[in-house]
């Protein structure tokens, strides 16, 4: 392995980590943001679904741009522009300030994921999905950590310099523009080669994928969403410890995809999309069924396998089209989350104003079920 792929991958990951970490504050920061505007839940949430929409559905339009032009611009600038934008509404005068910036801060995030994904595993010959699981994993563990991360810096410095917290970003971002090149062997800059028909030859398998990874966002977004309200309400935990276990939960799920990724260099990428939908549903299932602690053990152990097809998706997906894998990327990383997490997060609600969180939250067990009969369409010389 050569040190220019492995300062790449190194740079694109530690950006992932601080873009993903930005695009988690939103949590911790909507308390002060309701607190100071006086909003009501619906702008609350209305907040979180632009920002789901500006970093996550979008993410197809840049992948489009970043395959036609191949400027490092739109991975090298997400960490500056998430941290920026995002925490500067700390600073907001208003509403219509904080909207503003919400959707630009997701901009950043949305513009890193297409390219960041397609060139950070590019220049290793070997173990793709590794090394794929690496950079993925970085994003995870930088959403997980974010409740934690910024309740400790609005502990120590207050709410209104939180806008200090975007400088680690900014210098990542600094480092990605003197360090990091479009990997060779891709387009070189400036040719237009976006290819529709090299996309509708794998158009079969790259619908399946597709399908899996929204059947698998549908539980991941919304448990992520609705577990501390859940545990809080349901199983009368402490603020604290609710957010602690939602925690625990994202860390393992981000350590489940760096092992799917060793898993599927080794057994294949089939296998193990089927091992993660198949064995995540009892395990999860198990959680409903006993508010003891080998219940929430069991729903980290659920999440972990859960999260095995992360990386593994994304490999496959560039490897069935590599000329187009900004794009790919953003279908399977961006667009397949955050149109599944529209959808099912406030229908999990509208059905547990209905009947429970409990009952709302244990039917999306379904999900995992119909990812494992949809895997076995897939062909079985899919590599890693």
């Amino acid at each position: 392995m050569s040190s220019r792929p492995t300062i790449a991958l190194i740079l694109l990951s530690l950006g992932h980590f601080f873009v993903d970490l930005y695009s988690g504050s939103l949590g911790i920061l909507q308390p002060f943001l309701v607190s100071r505007f006086s909003l009501s839940l619906t702008q609350a949430g209305l907040l979180g679904g632009l920002l789901v929409f500006s970093s996550s559905v979008t993410q197809p339009v840049y992948g489009y741009l970043s395959d036609r032009y191949r400027s490092r611009l739109f991975s090298a600038l997400g960490p500056a522009v998430a941290g920026l934008f995002i925490l500067g509404s700390s600073l907001a005068p208003g509403y219509g300030w904080t909207v503003a910036l919400m959707l630009a801060g997701g901009a950043g995030i949305s513009a890193f994921h297409p390219q960041g994904s397609a060139w950070a595993a590019a220049g290793m010959k070997r173990n793709r999905a590794h090394w794929m699981a690496v950079f993925i994993t970085s994003g995870t563990l930088g959403f997980a950590r974010a409740p934690a991360f910024f309740k400790e810096v609005i502990a120590r410095i207050g709410f209104e310099r939180l806008a200090l917290a975007a400088l680690p970003g900014v210098v990542v971002s600094l480092l990605l523009l003197l360090f990091v090149r479009q990997p060779a062997g891709l387009a070189a800059p400036g040719v237009k080669s976006f290819d529709w028909v090299a996309l509708k030859a794998v158009r079969k398998p790259l619908v399946i994928l597709f399908l899996g990874v929204f059947f698998r966002s549908a539980v991941q977004v919304t448990y992520a969403h609705f577990m501390v309200l859940f545990l809080n309400r349901e199983r009368a935990y402490s603020l604290h410890d609710a957010a602690y276990t939602l925690t625990v939960y994202l860390t393992f799920g981000a350590l489940g995809g760096f092992v799917g990724g060793r898993l599927a260099d080794r057994f294949g990428a089939k296998r193990v999309i089927a091992l993660s939908f198949a064995a995540s549903l009892p395990f999860m299932a198990v959680f409903f069924m006993t508010p003891s602690a080998v219940g929430v053990v069991s729903l980290i152990i659920g999440g972990l396998v859960l999260y095995f097809t992360i990386p593994v998706n994304v490999v496959v997906a560039q490897r069935l089209v590599p000329s187009q894998a900004g794009t790919v990327s953003a279908l399977l990383m961006g667009f397949a989350w955050g149109t599944s997490g529209m959808i099912f997060v406030p229908l999990t609600g509208w059905v547990a104003d209905h009947s429970s969180m409990k009952a709302a939250l244990a039917a999306l067990l379904v999900f995992p079920a119909l990812g494992y009969w949809l895997t076995r369409l897939l062909p079985e010389d899919l590599g890693a």
